[in-house]
């Protein structure tokens, strides 16, 4: 194994580079980020960001570059890059490892609302509450606007999203993961936050929010993961990824 392409943008992508340079400085690693934040946190190895044009792109790019080794660390919610990762891992026979790490489990206390869809949680929310707490990404607040334009919201992200997508009440708070307890705890009593939007992503970056919605009792509205391609092998955390990639 000689040269590792990471399909990243989360922090276990940046992990997992940093360590396999770590213990293979020989190693020639790639990391690729599709681009959709201004500015990215770099890990470390080279870099590439945008887009591969669909699974036929990056198999050709997995050719071009003579990849020995695909890993597919992207956010659980990625679901086309995950599959177009394993289209194009099949169609160049590049082994092709995932890092998967294990979504949320409700503990006691917790009232969760699971949901298939973002139109779903949207058109639950008058239900359950009328101050939201919105993180489920910049690109994805339409169906709130469309669906609950009554309610207030609190939308969270990284990069400020379209003003057009956004609903008639809210307030924006750009920041960026990992957020502590207190934080989160301060975040919802200060805005009177009756209502909690997520998606079940899983890790430890953005889990205190949960735990700060339990603790004041307020119902969380989670939206749940996308199915992950059939036969492809999975890691649950960086150390078992790195694991099987200096095994081989």
């Amino acid at each position: 194994m000689k040269h590792v392409l990471i399909l990243g943008g989360t922090a276990d992508a940046r992990h997992l580079a940093a360590e396999l340079l770590a213990q293979r400085p020989e190693l020639k690693v790639t990391s690729s980020l599709a681009g959709r934040v201004a500015r990215p946190r770099l890990p470390n190895g080279g870099v590439r960001i945008g887009g591969f044009g669909g699974a036929a792109g990056l198999a050709a790019w997995l050719r071009a570059h003579r990849v020995d080794a695909l890993v597919d660390a992207t956010h659980p919610f990625a679901a086309t890059m995950s599959r177009n990762a394993a289209r194009a891992a099949a169609d160049t026979g590049v082994p092709l490892l995932a890092v998967r790490r294990p979504p949320w489990r409700p503990e006691p206390g917790d009232r969760w609302h699971e949901v298939g869809s973002l139109d779903e949680a949207a058109a639950l929310l008058p239900e359950l509450g009328r101050r939201a707490f919105l993180t489920t990404g910049r690109g994805e607040l339409r169906p709130f606007r469309d669906r609950a334009p009554l309610l207030w919201y609190l939308i969270r992200s990284v990069d400020a999203p379209d003003p057009a997508d956004c609903p008639p009440h809210h307030q924006l708070r750009l920041s960026r993961g990992p957020f502590t307890l207190e934080g989160e705890r301060a975040l919802l009593a200060d805005h009177h936050i009756d209502v909690l939007v997520t998606k079940n992503s899983g890790g430890s970056a953005t889990a205190p929010k949960l735990l700060a919605a339990r603790e004041r009792g307020i119902p969380v509205v989670l939206l749940s993961r996308p199915p992950s391609p059939d036969g492809v092998p999975a890691a649950s955390d960086v150390q078992e990824a790195l694991r099987l990639l200096l095994s081989r």
